[in-house]
């Protein structure tokens, strides 16, 4: 019997948070683009898939953040003899 690894699948190429933000401002300008003024659900869902990008980015940067300050007390505490 044969059976099929998933792990055997290429990975797929990620986007950095440049791209997610030009991503999500092209979805903003289609949008608000004239070809999509008589398509209102369009361009509800075009404009919310963009705040979902922007709130991913937000939330990327804050773990980013709290993972530099948790880093930064981590090596303090090793510093004066850990906790």
């Amino acid at each position: 019997m044969v059976t099929h690894d998933s792990t055997s699948t290429s990975p797929t190429p990620q986007m950095g948070p440049g791209e997610l933000t030009a991503l999500a401002r092209r979805l903003r300008a289609r949008a608000d683009s004239v070809l999509m003024r008589d398509q209102p659900e369009q361009q509800r869902d075009l404009r919310a898939a963009a705040a979902v990008i922007d709130q991913l980015l937000q939330l990327h940067a804050e773990i980013r953040t709290t993972a530099a300050v948790t880093d930064g007390l981590t090596r303090l505490l090793d510093i004066v003899g850990g906790a």
